[in-house]
């Protein structure tokens, strides 16, 4: 119940949000109103209708973000309308009187006479088309939960969060409300002013319509939100979010990110390390019920594998981080499978093509992958290691009891004399020694050791940061975007027609292009080829020239390249002095869709 409480209190902090303001006008609206009548059933809607949205959203996905989508196209009309019979009484009279009527027959048993300043329905519908509204306001805290609920399931708890925040959030509105209304009633008997409050708040209804349809309340005001509540949420969810059992001190800082893997700049997230000599006993191994699918293996179980050393690797395709311990993991399985280690991978996918299990299975082939992969599309097996990080290794000795692990890239060596001790705790004949120096290139060379490389940035708006292009990222909506003059560093921007969703961007123009400042020597990025499947040709320079001996594996001399797949695509690996430089890709074919630069 803690976790609810707190987040119920996150609700009642939405009232210091300036996102909120385009939504003030509609409660107050009812102010005049009984609250039994008026002001209760439009909180209950309000409160109600963004639970079921935002439920709708952990369950659906991308659906449930277009039907929001859509939902506010409709609320903005209802409320408009609302705006409109505010300012035009003659409007209300004619087009409400249905309503009206129906709202005097529903509220003829309260009040006895039939007169109402508004109906429970007509209050209770208004409030179920703010609740549409005021869902993007609540975003790092419906972030949080929603993040929660891909990784742990989406369940009853969920829509009780939701329900939770909703209410703090419709408490604080009725203290607002209770206030206000006592002035509006000051107001009106002092002044005899009702009529020009009601056409104040119609122009104030209306304004707040045409704030929300410019996008201001995902926009400008979202961003004011996140300065100014981001940090009182999150510390409310700290107190609440339960210890991992495996995490170590590296790790408490990174809790409260959603999904989050280890740092794209190589500097790897570890656990405290012990002395190889004394293993510490974490706990037995997790089950590994709950794979949707297994590749190179039939499913395999915790029983089954007792008497096996097994090294755990959580891992995604598209992950670099990932990629780079692919050569240790083939070449430790290679090198001990006859002396009783078993690796398996656990495929737990971050972006929603890492779902389709062709792309995983295409995957290992290309990564040469011939050992178990439990493809974990549910999370099942991620949520019962308490697991937060790509790559993730965990140990577990011949008895079935996890004895190390570690997070991100490194420590080959290390890693590798733990494989060692366990196979000779388990009695293996024969263990060779020495640590495997494994062939690597391309994508999968360790990362420059160069310190401040350029972080790993998402594109879709629901991870983005430091966008440079003027107007900030649009939400779900084909927008013309242009590259600033000049670009900080690790800042970057759009040019052309894209459509940014929560995860990517699409180009929706015929042509289009990606520009960062960045500080690194490798420049990857997640892309994917038009919905169709067709081919997205495009070109990279470097500080306005060709790339040249510059080029990645995934482009050639003069920079040209062709997105085929949803893949990450290596397309620098710079020579030379680690500098700023200005990174410019170029589509020449719509449909392509971007959605994290990572870099080494």
């Amino acid at each position: 119940m803690t976790i609810v409480l707190l987040t119920y209190l996150a609700g009642v902090l939405t009232i210091i949000s300036p996102c909120i303001l385009p939504v003030l006008p509609f409660v107050f609206a009812r102010a005049e109103g009984a609250f039994l009548r008026s002001t209760l059933p439009l909180l209950a809607g309000m409160a109600i209708t963004f639970a079921l949205v935002a439920s709708l959203a952990a369950l659906g996905g991308g659906w449930a973000v277009h039907a929001n989508h859509y939902g506010r196209i409709a609320a903005l009309v209802v409320l408009a309308f609302f705006g409109l019979t505010l300012l035009i009484p003659q409007l209300a009279d004619a087009l409400a009187r249905p309503l009206v009527a129906l709202g005097a027959r529903l509220t003829r048993s309260v009040d006895g006479d039939g007169s109402s300043a508004g109906s429970p329905l007509s209050s209770f519908v208004l409030g179920m088309a703010t609740g549409l509204l005021w869902a993007p306001c609540a975003g790092p805290i419906l972030g949080l939960v929603l993040t929660g609920a891909a990784l742990n399931g989406a369940s009853a708890g969920t829509s009780l969060l939701l329900l939770a925040y909703a209410a703090g959030a419709a408490t604080s509105l009725a203290l607002a409300l209770f206030v206000g209304g006592r002035v509006f009633t000051a107001l009106k008997g002092s002044l005899g002013a009702g009529e020009w409050v009601r056409r104040v708040l119609g122009v104030a209804v209306l304004a707040s319509v045409v704030a929300i349809a410019s996008g201001l309340d995902t926009g400008f005001l979202s961003r004011l939100s996140i300065a100014g509540t981001t940090g009182v949420e999150q510390s409310l969810l700290a107190l609440a979010r339960p210890p991992n059992p495996n995490a170590s001190p590296d790790t408490a800082a990174n809790a409260l990110q959603a999904k989050p893997a280890a740092s794209s700049s190589g500097a790897a997230m570890r656990a405290a390390a012990a002395p190889i000599e004394s293993l510490p006993d974490e706990g037995p191994m997790p089950s590994l019920d709950g794979a949707t699918e297994w590749l190179n293996s039939p499913p395999l179980s915790t029983a089954g594998l007792r008497g096996k050393v097994v090294l755990i690797d959580f891992w995604t395709y598209s992950c670099v981080n990932c990629i780079r311990t692919l050569p240790y993991l083939r070449a430790w399985a290679d090198k001990y499978k006859d002396r009783g280690l078993v690796v398996i991978g656990v495929h737990a996918p971050e972006f929603a093509f890492e779902h389709d299990v062709d792309n995983i299975r295409r995957a290992a082939t290309e990564f040469k992958i011939d050992y178990p992969i439990a493809v974990d599309n549910d999370y099942a097996i991620w949520r019962a290691f308490h697991n937060e990080y790509w790559p993730a290794h965990y140990f577990v000795d011949a008895k079935g009891r996890v004895r190390h692990h570690h997070f991100g890239e490194g420590e080959y060596a290390e890693s590798e004399r733990i494989i060692q001790q366990l196979l000779a705790e388990a009695g293996a004949a024969d263990v060779a020694g020495g640590v495997v120096q494994p062939e690597v290139n391309g994508a999968a060379m360790a990362a420059a050791s160069a310190p401040s490389l350029s972080p790993e940035t998402y594109v879709g708006y629901a991870r983005a940061e430091r966008f440079a292009s003027k107007g900030g990222e649009l939400h779900d909506r084909k927008q013309n975007y242009t590259v600033p003059t000049q670009l900080d560093t690790d800042a970057w921007a759009l040019a052309g027609t894209w459509s940014v969703a929560q995860e990517k961007a699409r180009l929706d123009g015929p042509a289009g292009r990606i520009v960062y400042r960045f500080h690194a020597r490798d420049l990857n990025l997640v892309l994917g080829p038009a919905a169709d499947g067709k081919p997205v040709r495009f070109r990279v320079h470097v500080d306005g020239q060709a790339p040249g001996d510059d080029h990645g594996v995934d482009t050639d001399a003069d920079g040209n390249g062709t997105v085929t797949q949803q893949q990450l695509y290596q397309l620098l690996r710079v020579n030379g002095e680690i500098r700023d430089r200005t990174f410019e890709i170029e589509f020449f074919d719509p449909g392509v869709e971007a959605f994290a630069f990572t870099f080494g």
